[in-house]
């Protein structure tokens, strides 16, 4: 690979900026997060996440060098892979919490259901860029859905019904960006409606039980409601200015289950309140409001769809995660980017960061 000189000129050094910020908070409050569990250094979260971000700037190196279509090129064949890894850890994967989504690579996970975000991007992108114009009839809708449902199904099964869920706005975006006809849109959009409550009986208990406490925590408040009204405590707790760094006591007293990866959030609400909970939505909101601009100004359909769909899984799974922690949505496994502790989301996202770049330089290195 030759580094090309180009591409220092042409680069858009707010993003990284804001992707070392959103890091470095996540640090900072993973650090108070499992401060309580007394681990060596070489062995704490905090370690292993600084290695992964470490990783990642690599990555995101490479990624910007090498031009977007490439990685649309060979979309299929990463797709493919993808969802061979998806079948294989249904067969040899380390389930957890009753979910079976892992390998385990040493200290390290590996979670394939977090890659197939950008993977089905990718394959989508290709596709919708080659049928530009050909999308105005049902039948166009019939390869795109087949993409979008083996992964879905895949995921399902693990179980994984937040990430699942999420591939399906990445999907109405991308095609309604590529041209396909609103009404056919939201007949989709009313038929899954309309399937949720046969969808209902294929939940698993637990399932069932997150959605019913969402409307009511109190139903089982210890149990299955017992996540949500310690999260909303510790983020109500906080107050204006929070309670300070290291000094949350439904955080530090371990009250919250999971509250290094998918309820960070509560943790960034006791400690810092309403005032660093803000700055870290507008640095959210920047980094999506970036990717917008690169996606609205970008000529090539191809690029187009595929920054429209990165866009996407970002806000959602943004939308998604301050929502459940602050009790405004069900509880799902879906991390907060970039902050949240986990390799597997955390390259997907720095990766996903880097093809917008590519996507905004235009420029074909190699």
């Amino acid at each position: 690979m030759i580094f090309d000189k180009r591409l220092i000129k042409d680069f858009d050094k707010t993003i990284p900026v804001i992707v070392f910020i959103l890091c470095a908070i996540g640090l900072f409050t993973l650090y108070s997060a499992t401060k309580v569990r007394g681990l060596p250094f070489t062995e704490s979260f905090v370690f292993k996440q600084i290695n992964w971000i470490a990783l990642g700037a690599i990555l995101l190196i490479v990624v910007i060098n090498i031009s977007y279509q490439k990685f649309i090129d060979i979309s299929y064949g990463l797709y493919a892979i993808n969802i061979v890894l998806l079948v294989l850890v249904l067969i040899m994967g380390r389930e957890r919490l009753g979910a079976q989504r892992w390998f385990t690579i040493g200290n390290f996970t590996l979670q394939p259901s977090e890659f197939i975000k950008i993977n089905f991007i990718l394959i989508l992108a290709n596709y919708l860029g080659s049928k530009k114009g050909k999308l105005e009839t049902p039948a166009g809708f019939v390869i795109p859905m087949t993409l979008l449902a083996v992964p879905f199904l895949l995921v399902v099964i693990q179980p994984d019904l937040g990430t699942a869920l999420l591939l399906v706005p990445i999907f109405l975006s991308m095609m309604f960006v590529a041209g396909a006809r609103p009404k056919y849109l939201l007949t989709l959009i009313i038929l899954g409606l309309a399937s949720m409550p046969v969808f209902w009986h294929f939940l698993r208990d637990y399932q069932k039980q997150r959605l019913t406490v969402f409307l009511n925590p109190n139903v089982d408040p210890l149990g299955a409601g017992y996540t949500i009204i310690q999260s909303k405590i510790a983020v109500g707790s906080g107050g204006i200015i929070g309670k300070g760094w290291l000094a949350g006591t439904q955080n530090q007293l371990n009250f919250l289950p999971e509250h290094h990866t998918d309820f960070i959030f509560s943790v960034v609400g006791e400690e810092w309140g309403f005032i660093g909970s803000a700055v870290l939505l507008f640095l959210f909101y920047k980094l999506v409001e970036k990717g917008l601009r690169i996606a609205e100004t970008t000529s090539d359909i191809y690029g187009k769809t595929l920054a429209y769909g990165i866009v996407t899984v970002f806000t959602m799974h943004i939308i998604v995660n301050i929502g459940m922690v602050c009790g405004l949505m069900p509880v799902v496994g879906i991390p907060l980017p970039l902050v949240s502790y986990g390799g597997s989301s955390l390259m997907m996202s720095i990766v996903s960061i880097g093809i917008l770049e590519n996507i905004k330089n235009k420029r074909k290195v190699f």
